[in-house]
């Protein structure tokens, strides 16, 4: 009797004991996270701030000039939250004095006279980590649909600012070449008194926002707007003052002070109402905002596909 009282208890026990077991598998195989990676392409916008692109005219400055990137980056998430990201990007970034002062009501004497302009193809390495707001789940393909998540990071951009030569002559004028600008020491670097010739390779800090769109279980898209610091003023080839023409060469001269030329160099627009002026004299101020490093806004869209075979749950044999 003992033993037949005894077993019923036991077996409760067992069962119980089971269960408990089994929930406590299925909650550790439901929350243990599995990590997945992803290869990226994208294309999007370039825009510039400096000295030919004020903070204070934010709508201007990112929109009168807006130029493209490409980027590719490979992406490896490795908790719900958290991932990291290698990428190469390859942005053009623009500046015109004339296009930026010409129209609407911050008409800006100064800079027309000025009258410079450039353009920049900057290759871009970073390495980044992305927070994800809306967590994954275990799996790459139980992914939430729809995912916004910020970024932050370190980068390291190769540039070489480039001008058009100025055209000769007001009529019978043809387009001209582009020049690297860097070679010429535009304001004078390298000489005494003056700054040592600034680098092409610099730092830059990346950081922004982005989403996350679940296409299917391979697929994803995603938008992205994100901020560049860098470590240079001379992304634009402009921050300090004029030099001296008599310690530049007759090509730097020609680049260093466009004031007086009667047509805009990059669009070969009219600008002979603004020749006369006193712009370029030695020492003074040539640079919009010095000691203020340069920077540029991406905006990209990319495509990414999801890297190895989602694993999934296995089926419950009875």
């Amino acid at each position: 009797m003992r033993i037949k009282n005894w077993i019923p208890s036991a077996l409760l026990v067992a069962a119980i004991s089971i269960v408990n077991g089994f929930e406590s598998n299925a909650q550790s195989f439901k929350t243990h996270f599995i990590p997945y990676s992803t290869a990226g392409l994208g294309i999007g916008t370039a825009s510039y701030y400096g000295d030919m692109a004020g903070y204070s005219r934010p709508f201007a400055s990112t929109f009168r000039m807006m130029r493209w990137n490409v980027t590719g980056n490979y992406t490896y998430h490795f908790s719900p939250r958290l991932a990291a990201r290698a990428a190469f990007t390859w942005a053009r970034i623009a500046g015109d004095d004339y296009t930026m002062n010409i129209k609407g009501p911050r008409n800006v004497v100064q800079y027309l006279d000025r009258n410079l302009h450039f353009r920049n193809d900057i290759k871009e390495f970073s390495a980044v980590g992305i927070f994800k707001i809306i967590p994954d789940n275990r799996t790459s393909d139980r992914r939430p649909v729809f995912s916004p998540y910020v970024f932050a990071g370190i980068g390291l951009i190769a540039h070489n600012p480039m001008a058009r030569l100025p055209a000769e002559g007001v009529e019978g004028y043809t387009k001209s070449d582009w020049v690297k600008l860097k070679p010429l020491n535009t304001e004078g670097q390298g000489n005494p008194g003056y700054e040592d010739p600034y680098s092409v390779v610099n730092l830059a800090i990346p950081f922004g926002i982005g989403a996350r769109y679940k296409i299917n279980e391979r697929f994803d898209v995603s938008a992205e707007l994100g901020f560049r610091f860098t470590t240079s003023d001379y992304l634009d080839d402009v921050k300090g003052s004029y030099a001296d023409p008599a310690l530049l060469t007759p090509e730097a001269q020609m680049m260093a002070n466009r004031s007086q030329e009667a047509v805009t160099a990059r669009k070969l627009k009219d600008r002979s109402a603004y020749l006369g002026s006193p712009e370029g004299a030695p020492g003074t101020q040539r640079g919009g905002t010095p000691n203020r490093a340069d920077t540029y806004l991406l905006g990209t869209i990319s495509v990414h596909y999801v890297i190895g075979s989602p694993i999934k749950c296995p089926p419950i044999r009875y």
